[in-house]
């Protein structure tokens, strides 16, 4: 799959609003989760996505780089996983007598860091100068990454069997997390309709997805949004919204300025989107669950009482006034 396959749309916002149409040849019910990848893709950002296993979280995003003629590639994280074999390594020549670099899978555009909570910490953190600084250092030489770059990182529930919780760091580095809930039953019967009918997950050309967007239209919209108005009311509304989640007695840490900062583009992101050249208020609360519900950490005792990140942030929003 090459990256120049498409040609620059007019609109990109009509270009990147067809994706959801695209998906939906091949995943069923999950309009807010490829809204929430295009947002990071708008933002440079990364995504982690949550679920049981079997939600169409990795069919999701090989239909992503499909439409948007990007390249992806996908790393089953185990155990016995290691950081080489995310970011490559050296490998000895014989009939040069030198080493040559290998390069590993985080090499794309969209990398499927695939059940990312199963391998231990060392190799999780492999991910996070590819993430923070988009290039990998092996041996002393940094080596850029592609561009657009996205980890799209799948997690089990943390109750699962084998699963290792990811360092706070590393789930700052995550733009949004987006819980990817299961089908309802009209989405299930839709699902099991189409495999009734021959669908192949496997052969995402059979069901129809064709490109609609590209690197150039991301490009371009990535320009139009560095240009949209914030008022200091609504910059002011994102500090206070971000200062309230310190304060809260349910968590011992609360979001990050760089939170903040997060919140502040995923909004301008939802904007433009939007159609509009000024972030509301509304697009603040918009984005509030997925990009701050991994950035807080709950007491244990609210936890045994069965509070959530979701309910705390929820709470924060309801109780910080929003500027007209």
């Amino acid at each position: 799959m090459t990256t120049d396959a498409v040609a620059p749309a007019q609109d990109p916002r009509q270009a990147l609003g067809a994706l959801r149409a695209e998906i939906g040849k091949a995943v069923v019910g999950q309009d807010a989760a490829v809204t929430g990848l295009v947002v990071a893709l708008l933002c440079g950002g990364h995504v982690l996505l949550e679920g049981v296993p079997g939600v169409a979280k990795t069919l999701l995003i090989r239909a992503l780089s499909t439409a948007l003629d990007l390249e992806t590639k996908r790393i089953q994280f185990t155990p016995d996983l290691m950081p080489g074999d995310v970011t490559g390594s050296l490998v000895y020549d014989a009939r040069t007598a030198e080493f040559s670099f290998q390069p590993g899978p985080v090499f794309t555009n969209l990398l499927l860091a695939d059940e990312i909570n199963r391998t231990p910490p060392k190799t999780q953190a492999s991910l996070l100068e590819a993430m923070e600084e988009r290039q990998v250092t092996v041996d002393g030489e940094p080596r850029p990454l592609p561009e657009p770059f996205l980890v799209a990182a799948t997690q089990n529930p943390l109750e699962y069997e084998g699963t290792y919780p990811l360092p706070e760091a590393q789930l700052d580095r995550f733009l949004l997390k987006l819980v990817l809930p299961l089908p309802d039953r009209e989405q299930e019967f839709q699902v099991l309709s189409r495999h009734a009918s021959g669908f192949d997950p496997r052969d995402l050309a059979a069901a129809g997805i064709r490109p609609v967007a590209g690197p150039a239209d991301l490009a371009a919209a990535r320009a139009a949004i560095a240009r949209l108005t914030v008022s200091p009311e609504v910059l002011a509304y994102i500090v206070d919204l971000c200062r309230a989640t310190r304060q809260s007695p349910s968590l011992s840490m609360g979001v990050s300025p760089r939170g903040a900062t997060a919140l502040l583009n995923a909004s301008r992101a939802w904007a433009w989107l939007a159609g509009r050249d000024y972030v509301s208020p509304d697009d603040v609360k918009a984005l509030a669950l997925p990009t701050l519900r991994h950035r807080v950490r709950l007491r244990a005792e609210a936890e045994m009482e069965g509070v959530t990140a979701d309910s705390v942030i929820q709470a924060v929003l309801a109780q910080t006034p929003a500027p007209r």
